[in-house]
């Protein structure tokens, strides 16, 4: 019988965890992802340098707001259709710069898009589609480099540049083996930007599979987790079928276990790493329930460590100059460092804000320039306390 497979919009998470209040101990990290915490109010300007950058309109580029890389020089960013466009805006005016579309079936071309690295120091764009498992580099004009298939035909819905020569990703095929034991030895992986070979295996350990993924009958219901998150030091690397995060060291080349996380109430709850700064670290948990009646499940609940003080809150993260508008997300789209993190905001919203007087600072200045149907502005954060580029 074919299986109908109901797949949820991916959400991309990363896993920190314990119990109780939230203790450490010797620097590990112990929290409960199904308990319920207080909230702690925040000001994103507080602890972050907030920017506002609107992409320029024009009728040759009009996008979704799908970013995927923010370097030096250039906002790498697709749509969420998978129409095959890639555009390239100055980092800091948001002004068009490049238009780029290689999408097809030709041994030069991608089917799908899941992700796109910018390497500025190369000029090249890298295109990671799981569909061929492959790499696909372009210059900045969109002329084709070279391709190369990734470590063991490893499919990845997300890579990170890990240094100036190597990518860091995770296999997900370890979805679909939910309850069997592992296939593979590791599922991290350093790689080569050149040509897909291994830098470094990151095995982590654990017995069983364990993944988002609900069945009811013939009914399947999928999410996925970001499995890797840059810290302020190293790596964190997630895995659900452990209960412990790790942290990797490239200095040491040494795994060191940085969370536990538990979960003791159905449905059985996973915590997620998002981003760490000085002070805290950003979470999110996910409950593995789906309704197939309504099509809702794997619901997602924010989360914040608080280091000095050692306890969990629900934070609520406000934007200065934008108060009575979606709060701050850390969780959603965390980057390379040295940002932490983007969030777009939809050029109507902050038309209609501008109009009730509802913003203030840059956000109004960039606001006043909008139109209804203008690209939407990437709001950057970045720490403070992170080197200035």
């Amino acid at each position: 019988m074919n299986r109908k497979t109901l797949t949820t919009a991916l959400v991309s998470l990363l896993l920190l965890a314990g119990c109780g209040e939230g203790k450490q101990t010797n620097e590990l990290i112990t929290i409960n992802a199904s308990a319920s915490y207080p909230e702690k109010e925040l000001v994103a300007q507080d602890f972050m340098d907030v920017e506002y950058v609107p992409l320029e309109t024009t009728d040759d580029y009009l996008t979704q707001g799908d970013v995927q890389a923010i370097g030096n020089q250039y906002i790498v960013v697709k749509n969420w259709v998978n129409d095959g466009d890639i555009f390239l805006f100055d980092r800091k005016s948001g002004k068009a710069v490049k238009k780029i579309n290689r999408k097809g079936q030709g041994g030069e071309e991608y089917p799908y898009i899941n992700n796109i690295l910018l390497d500025e120091k190369r000029g090249e764009l890298l295109v990671n589609s799981s569909v061929t498992n492959k790499i696909y580099v372009y210059d900045f004009d969109g002329n084709f480099l070279r391709s190369f298939p990734t470590p063991n035909e490893a499919s990845f819905m997300e890579l990170f540049d890990y240094d100036d020569e190597n990518l860091i990703g995770y296999d997900t095929s370890s979805f679909v083996e939910e309850g069997k034991q592992p296939s593979k030895s590791y599922y991290h992986v350093i790689f080569s930007k050149k040509d897909g070979s291994i830098t470094r295996e990151l095995p982590i350990p654990f017995e069983k599979v364990r993944a988002l993924v609900v069945q009811d009958g013939e009914y399947t219901a999928m999410a996925s987790m970001r499995a890797i998150a840059p810290l302020r030091q190293g790596w964190a690397l997630i895995d659900t079928s452990t209960d412990t995060i790790y942290r990797y060291s490239p200095t040491e080349d040494r795994l060191s276990p940085l969370i536990l996380h538990t979960s003791t109430d159905l449905p059985e709850t996973f915590l997620t790493l998002c981003v760490e700064t000085k002070d805290y670290y950003f979470m999110q948990t996910m409950q593995k329930e789906f309704d197939f009646t309504t099509g809702k499940g794997f619901e997602i609940t924010n989360l914040m460590y608080d280091k000095a003080a050692q306890k969990v809150f629900e934070p609520q993260i406000k934007n200065a100059d934008y108060e009575e508008g979606n709060p701050v997300d850390l969780c959603s789209h965390p980057m390379n460092k040295p940002i932490a993190a983007y969030q777009i905001l939809q050029a109507d919203q902050l038309v209609e804000a501008y109009r009730e007087d509802e913003l203030e600072g840059k956000l109004k200045e960039v606001a006043a320039t909008l139109e209804e149907d203008s690209n939407p502005v990437v709001l950057i954060l970045t720490e403070k306390s992170s080197i200035k580029r």
